[in-house]
């Protein structure tokens, strides 16, 4: 296979990363070896890793292989999502005004805020009791 028909891209959610490749082929994606039906049951989550693909009309030209860590199962989707995007964009340069107003090239940087000290969540605070 010549090295010009992979492209690669990295997504981002929360703490999820997926590292996206994508060859042309028949429109098969396969996510830490396991097909999309078997790693995302729910459909709302096979959804958002297909949108960028639906949006482009280029759901059956390609094959995607995604290693996918870190984070839960909808983190995890939406960094797949991201990824797609990116690699989309490295192999059509034509795509980025189609990609960018749906918003697909946009890291989601929500995060979790992190625990402080003294209290049960990172703003929830013990309650008071003033007898």
């Amino acid at each position: 296979m010549n090295p010009a028909d992979i492209s690669q891209g990295t997504g981002r959610r929360k703490r999820a990363v997926a590292r996206v490749k994508l060859t042309l082929g028949q429109g098969v994606i396969t996510i830490n070896k396991r097909s999309i039906d078997d790693y995302f049951p729910r459909p709302q989550l096979q959804q958002i890793v297909r949108q960028p693909l639906e949006a482009t009309q280029s759901g059956t030209r390609f094959d995607i292989d995604v290693k996918a860590q870190g984070g839960g199962m909808t983190g995890q989707a939406g960094a797949v999502r991201h990824g797609i995007a990116r690699a989309l964009l490295e192999m059509d340069e034509t795509l980025k005004e189609t990609l960018r107003s749906n918003g697909f090239l946009t890291r989601d940087s929500r995060e979790k805020e992190s625990k402080k000290y003294g209290r049960k969540r990172a703003r929830k605070r013990f309650q008071y009791s003033k007898r």
